[in-house]
């Protein structure tokens, strides 16, 4: 097991979609290593936001970091493909979305990307700890998925614990990343309970000043 550098993925559902490859840029600059791209249908969850070709035109753009696709749609394996070819990384689902949760995540593997998982509020650790050790990322989100800037519900840290002492245990590479809420007062706390991935979306580009934000992110993760 190799221990994981933490990094913030700005959610750019939270960014200037007339300028997104600008807002890429900035925060990109202002010290993120990848970027989180929220996938919603309408139908999984009561929002409608992005597709395969926001993610294409973001590398025709000239983004070159990971891009971390978030699906929130049902059913799930079609897009999957469509993600994969537009270039994403990192492609993350929900079981609740997928029939055979092990073969879609497989589909992943064999597309080229990275698999993962994301598990809502009230998801148990227990749905996807069967296939944990073929996942590069588990997600757990700490807020109720569909809408941005919505707070923390403060008993995800409880699920946090448990699902870095799950992976911890059985020695395994998955990325554990939070979703939901994050802000400069809560992430150290978030990042002692066990997370070293943080989607971070109206706290960064609600802000003024994108680097000082971020900055101010990395210190409470640095000091966690």
């Amino acid at each position: 097991m190799t221990k994981q550098v933490p990094i913030i993925a700005p959610s750019v559902l939270n960014a200037d979609f007339a300028r997104l490859g600008e807002e890429c840029d900035r925060v990109l600059a202002a010290g993120a290593q990848m970027v989180h791209l929220d996938v919603m249908d309408n139908h999984y969850v009561p929002n409608l936001t992005v597709g395969p070709m926001v993610c294409q035109a973001l590398r025709n753009y000239g983004v070159t970091v990971p891009i971390d696709v978030h699906l929130m749609v049902e059913p799930v394996d079609d897009l999957i493909e469509s993600f994969a070819k537009a270039g994403a990384t990192y492609i993350s689902f929900h079981p609740e979305a997928s029939k055979h949760l092990d073969r879609s995540v497989q589909l992943i593997r064999d597309l080229g990307c990275k698999p993962g998982v994301v598990l809502n509020p009230a998801t148990p650790i227990a749905t996807v700890e069967h296939v944990l050790g073929q996942l590069d990322l588990l997600l757990l989100m700490s807020v109720n998925p569909g809408f941005g800037g919505q707070a923390f519900i403060p008993y995800v840290l409880d699920k946090l614990h448990q699902a870095r002492q799950l992976i911890d245990r059985e020695g395994f590479n998955a990325r554990l990343e939070v979703d939901g809420g994050i802000k400069v007062h809560n992430i150290g706390e978030v990042c002692r309970a066990g997370a070293d991935t943080f989607v971070v979306g109206s706290e960064i580009f609600a802000s003024d000043d994108y680097a000082a934000t971020m900055s101010a992110l990395l210190a409470q993760i640095d000091a966690a």
